[in-house]
């Protein structure tokens, strides 16, 4: 027999693989395609990147919380306190760098739509967005690798 618990505690590990896995995976394949100037092809991988991040990303960011909310109240943790207190104000810090990330990757991708369909070079302001959304993914990465390692590690921290 499952424990409902254990279901729980797969649905918060997966989770936390699909965050950084598509984040991951966003970042690449947004930077590669940045990487070759040509605004079609920045267009059409921004489209694609903007429905793999409310599919995916914000999915797995909503359920983030309310599994790992179960989790501590099934197991006595205290949420404020210790290494969870930090998980979570980590996770808010993370989202406070990825959802303004949302509506950068949609103007960035109809900034590329209008140069590729102008036939025009892309603008000072895609690349200026192009530079602000780069900048959001490094704290943000780094702050769900610490995340992670606070969830598996666990340490004992006292305020």
């Amino acid at each position: 027999m499952i424990d409902w618990i254990d279901v729980v505690r797969l649905l918060h590990v997966l989770g936390a693989c699909v965050l950084i896995g598509t984040g991951a995976g966003i970042a690449f394949f947004m930077v590669m395609a940045h990487r070759t100037k040509d605004a079609a092809n920045i267009a059409h991988t921004a489209a694609i990147v903007v429905v793999a991040d409310m599919l995916f990303t914000a999915t797995a960011a909503i359920a983030q919380p309310v599994t790992g909310i179960i989790l501590a109240q099934n197991l006595g943790w205290p949420l404020w306190e210790g290494w969870l207190g930090i998980s979570l104000g980590l996770y808010v810090f993370i989202g406070i760098f990825w959802i303004p990330v949302i509506f950068i990757q949609a103007k960035m991708r109809d900034e590329a739509r209008q140069s590729a369909q102008s036939g025009s070079s892309l603008t000072p302001r895609y690349m200026r967005l192009f530079r602000i959304w780069f900048a959001c993914g490094i704290p943000a990465f780094l702050a769900i690798i610490a995340l992670l390692w606070l969830m598996l590690v666990r340490p004992a921290i006292e305020f």
